[in-house]
């Protein structure tokens, strides 16, 4: 894509991404919730993942955005536990469907986020996140943090409830428990 927005604004087309993808696999089988930052979740195990990848400084040159769904095959040992529909018991759908119903769900969000911006995008993904107001680990590159999964902030970032503080997180892994 060639969107006009900031690298900053651009990065909220993650949750755009996670909204649109967390729906497509929805019509296929249920309990379905998104993890922050990038990765749709079945009965708390991955089954999709997002990747937003630019070029260019300021105004991006393009954006390209990456998902994968696991559909007939998932892998095995990971630090994330995962699944696929297969998996699941769900009939698999052909990569077409599939990439149909992530089109046209990528469509209707991607004109909610351009139209209304950001905090209609932020209210949905709200409404399917994984573990809000649970305890969390924050892996950083340089330290790992535990604390209550508060939400997310009008820019996309992880907000961890500390005893009385409230920290910001603008990229990390997380992980689920104390």
């Amino acid at each position: 894509m060639r969107p006009q927005c900031s690298i900053a604004q651009c990065a909220q087309l993650s949750f755009v991404t996670a909204v649109a993808a967390a729906q497509a696999v929805r019509s296929f089988t249920a309990q379905v919730e998104v993890k922050w930052p990038n990765d749709i979740l079945v009965r708390s195990r991955k089954i999709a993942g997002i990747l937003l990848e630019t070029a260019g400084t300021g105004t991006p040159d393009y954006l390209a955005i990456g998902v994968g769904i696991n559909l007939a095959n998932h892998p095995g040992e990971s630090l994330f536990p995962a699944t696929s529909l297969a998996a699941l018991g769900v009939a698999v759908p052909s990569a077409g469907e599939m990439l149909s119903e992530l089109a046209a769900s990528f469509a209707r969000w991607y004109e909610v986020w351009r139209d209304d911006g950001f905090g209609s995008i932020r209210s949905e993904w709200l409404k399917q996140a994984a573990r809000l107001g649970e305890p969390i680990r924050a892996r950083l590159a340089e330290s790992e943090m535990s604390g209550v999964f508060e939400g997310i902030d009008e820019n996309g970032a992880l907000l961890l409830r500390q005893e009385q503080l409230t920290v910001t997180i603008a990229a990390a892994d997380v992980y689920f428990g104390s």
